[in-house]
């Protein structure tokens, strides 16, 4: 029986995400813009029907896209995937969150967050055996910070312990692409969202993976770069791959996830793992001394005509708990620190229903966040 995921893009980066992400997925699934099968002789498989539902012999994406103001919506709607996604599941405001939190939470958004419920649950029931919910957003917008805190509160309420990974403005749909494979592909060693969780989350607040692809190949050197599964790994472990700026070099991992597409021998990640683990630049915690989760996916990565990354036959996208994330957690405590003693900006917040006591309770458990990383790293 399929396991489905439902996707949820939201706010202008989590909607524009969304269109590239599901360009990428047609081309894997061989679904054309309109909805249609391309391979209308071959049976709809178990991975196809993960991410999409068939509607009267026509695929749509098990997605909703919600924004509070309607212009990157609209683009869809009038665009060259305008027949592909259910108009009942994208939905649009009248007036942005004007990049404010309270807005996006307590506001508009709050207005807003009923019927994304409903329509969440609308979706949820057409699948067999949902497996949880992948978000798409960005944290800087209002509709993506604030609007968002507010849906996943009440997705916690309605769907207890069904499990949520969230992607945050990531600069290629591949690392998207590249996680989701598992669920859509067959391979030797797949995994789940729940996998994910057990794997990658060793105590309930250490809940924030750092995101790796390899290899990014420019266009013009396509005939020149073909990567070893070594050289796959190594890139990994690089800071230039990585999705957010910090050196893994300084830090621990906790744990690490290894998501490999394509033509790739599971003899060759054992002994590039195992070179790895020789690497005395390379530390894991005590208590997780060989923490590798590894998947091994064989369907190839694909390529959007147009695009500005070569064809490959093989990528690896790497997810790790890593205590080297803790500057960025300390970065933004700082600037945030420097603006709220100065109370910049604070009144439009107020304005819009929150309480100054909630800044220093948000700064208290940033502050937190930062020592149990550190603790769970010693």
């Amino acid at each position: 029986m399929p396991t489905e995921v439902v996707s949820m893009h939201i706010g202008q980066a989590g909607v524009q995400m969304g269109n590239a992400l599901w360009e990428l997925y047609g081309l894997e699934h061989g679904v054309l813009p309109n909805g249609v099968n391309a391979f209308p002789n071959q049976n709809i498989d178990e991975g196809t029907e993960s991410v999409y539902m068939n509607n009267s012999g026509r695929l749509v994406p098990r997605a909703i896209f919600v924004d509070l103001e309607p212009t990157p919506i609209d683009e869809i709607r009038v665009g060259t995937y305008r027949q592909l996604f259910s108009p009942e599941f994208m939905l649009t405001g009248k007036e942005d969150a004007a990049s404010n939190f309270a807005r996006g939470y307590y506001g508009v958004g709050n207005e807003m967050s009923d019927i994304c419920l409903d329509r969440l649950r609308k979706c949820a029931e057409t699948c067999h055996s949902l497996q949880g919910f992948i978000i798409f957003r960005s944290f800087g917008g209002g509709t993506g910070s604030g609007f968002v805190a507010n849906i996943l509160n009440k997705i916690k309420r309605d769907y207890g312990k069904t499990s949520v990974l969230e992607f945050a403005v990531y600069p290629a749909p591949r690392v998207c692409s590249g996680i989701t494979a598992p669920m859509r592909f067959e391979g030797s060693m797949n995994v789940s969202l729940v996998e994910f969780q057990t794997n990658l989350v060793p105590y309930p607040r250490i809940h924030f993976p750092l995101m790796t692809y390899a290899p990014i190949v420019p266009v013009h050197k396509a005939a020149y770069d073909a990567l070893s599964t070594q050289q796959l790994v190594n890139m990994c472990f690089e800071p230039a791959n990585q999705m957010i700026k910090c050196d893994p070099r300084d830090g621990k991992y906790m744990a690490c996830s290894l998501l490999f597409r394509g033509d790739i021998s599971p003899t060759d990640v054992n002994s590039a793992i195992a070179r790895i683990k020789s690497s005395k630049s390379i530390q894991f915690v005590d208590f997780a001394p060989t923490g590798f989760k590894v998947g091994i996916n064989y369907m190839p990565p694909a390529t959007v005509p147009g695009g500005d990354l070569a064809k490959t036959n093989r990528a690896l996208v790497m997810m790790t708990n890593t205590s080297a994330i803790t500057p960025a957690w300390t970065r933004i405590n700082y600037k945030f620190g420097v603006m709220f003693m100065k109370k910049a900006f604070v009144h439009h917040y107020i304005g819009e229903g929150m309480e100054e006591g909630e800044f220093t309770e948000a700064q208290a458990d940033l502050k937190a966040l930062e020592e149990d990383y550190k603790n769970a790293a010693e």
